[in-house]
C-alpha cells in the first residue's frame, strides 16, 4: 500500500500527512528503488507527453514541417500559456496550416497567475491556446496532417491519431497496447493507465535512448530529449518545478509533471527513470517530495539542493511573513 512521504508541521506537531508510491527503474524494467507499489496503476496524464509526440517525430515529422527545438519542446509541455508559450503555438499551428479554432483542448485559464492576470486586465477572454495541453494538441493536428487523413475529431481514442500515440507509450512504458487501459485526459483526449515501474522505465529509455530498445526509433526519442533538455522554460514556465529542475541542473536531469500529483524524472547519466504519485492529488506535496528524493538519491549536489529549495521552501508562513512549521520528508 501507499506510504507516507511528507509532513506538515505546526509549532513542532503534525498537522498534515501526503501518502504516495514512488518507482525508480532502468531501461530494462529492473527496480533499483521504491517507496509504496511500485506496480501501482495510475492514470499517466500529461507526464506521457514526451511519447505522444514520438509517432510524429519517428515518421519524418521534423524535417517534412521544419519544426524547430523549440516547437518540439512546446509539444511535450504543460506550459503555463505565457506571452511565448502562446505566441509559440500560434506560429507553428500557422505553419501546419490550422488555427487556434482547430484545437479541441478547449479553453482554460493559463496555469500562470501573471499571464492570466494580464489578460483580465486587458478584457480578453481565456482561449485554448492558453490550454496547458495546447502544444501537445497541436502535435496531434500536425500527425493528422503528415498521416494524411482528416483533423476531424482527433481526440477520439478510434482516431489514426490516437491509436499511433497508444502504441507509441505502451512500446515506451515496455507493454503491449492491449495492456494499457484508457480514460479521457482533461484535454478532452485519451489518457493512459499503467504500472509507475513502466512509466519510470519510458522515462528511463527517454533519458538514455542509445542504451536501450528503441531500434529505429532512437533517433526520434533523443531529438524529444534533446529538445525538452534545452528548452526548459517551454516545457513547463516561470516558477515552475519542472522548469527549475532542468535549469538548476543544467539539464542533467529531466523533468515532467503530470496531473493529480503524478512526477516522472529522466537521469540521462544514470540510465534511470523515476514516476511517483501523491496520492490525495494535490500539488502542494510535489516539489518537496521530488527535492527530498533528489537530495536522498544524491542525483543532485547539496548546492543544487539548496537552489531549489530557495524557490520551493520547506517552511510553512503565515500571512504576515512568519515561518509557523515545517516540511519533512519522511521516507
Amino acid at each position: 500500500m501507499s506510504e507516507e512521504l511528507l509532513y506538515y508541521t505546526r509549532s513542532g506537531k503534525v498537522e498534515c500527512i501526503h501518502r504516495g508510491n514512488i518507482a525508480v527503474v532502468d531501461g530494462k524494467g529492473r527496480l533499483q528503488y521504491s517507496v509504496g507499489q511500485a506496480e501501482k496503476k495510475m492514470f499517466w496524464r500529461s507526464a506521457a507527453k514526451p511519447f505522444q509526440v514520438l509517432p510524429l517525430i519517428e515518421r519524418g515529422g521534423m524535417e517534412t514541417f521544419s519544426l524547430t527545438q523549440q516547437e518540439v519542446a512546446i509539444m511535450t509541455a504543460s506550459h503555463s500559456g505565457e506571452p511565448e508559450h502562446v505566441q509559440l503555438i500560434e506560429r507553428l499551428l500557422a505553419k501546419l496550416g490550422f488555427t487556434t479554432a482547430d484545437l479541441t483542448c478547449g479553453s482554460a485559464r493559463p496555469m500562470s497567475g501573471k499571464a492570466a492576470k494580464e489578460l483580465m486586465c486587458s478584457n480578453l477572454p481565456y482561449q485554448a491556446v492558453h490550454n496547458p495541453c495546447s502544444g501537445k494538441h497541436s502535435g496531434m493536428l500536425a500527425l493528422a496532417k503528415l498521416l494524411g487523413v482528416s483533423a476531424e475529431n482527433y481526440a477520439a481514442l478510434e482516431h489514426p491519431v490516437q491509436q499511433h500515440m497508444l502504441e507509441a507509450v505502451s512500446r515506451a512504458a515496455g507493454l503491449e497496447s492491449s495492456m494499457v487501459e484508457t480514460g479521457i485526459d482533461g484535454c478532452g483526449v485519451p489518457v493512459f493507465y499503467l504500472p509507475l515501474k513502466h512509466m519510470a522505465q519510458a522515462y528511463a529509455k527517454l533519458g538514455k535512448p542509445v542504451e536501450n530498445d528503441w531500434q529505429k526509433s532512437t533517433a526520434a526519442v533523443t531529438v524529444i530529449r534533446d529538445a525538452m533538455l534545452k528548452y526548459p522554460q517551454l516545457v513547463a514556465g516561470s516558477g515552475r518545478l519542472d522548469t527549475a529542475i532542468m535549469q538548476v541542473t543544467r539539464g542533467r536531469i529531466l523533468a515532467k509533471v503530470g496531473a493529480e500529483a503524478v512526477y516522472c524524472l529522466a537521469l540521462p547519466a544514470d540510465g534511470l527513470g523515476v514516476a511517483l504519485k501523491i496520492d490525495d492529488g494535490g500539488n502542494r506535496p510535489l516539489a518537496p517530495v521530488v527535492l527530498s528524493l533528489l537530495k536522498k538519491m544524491e542525483w543532485i549536489s547539496a548546492s543544487e539542493f539548496e537552489t531549489l529549495s530557495d524557490k520551493f521552501p520547506f517552511t510553512q508562513k503565515n500571512h504576515r511573513g512568519d515561518i509557523i512549521g515545517t516540511v519533512e520528508a519522511v521516507f
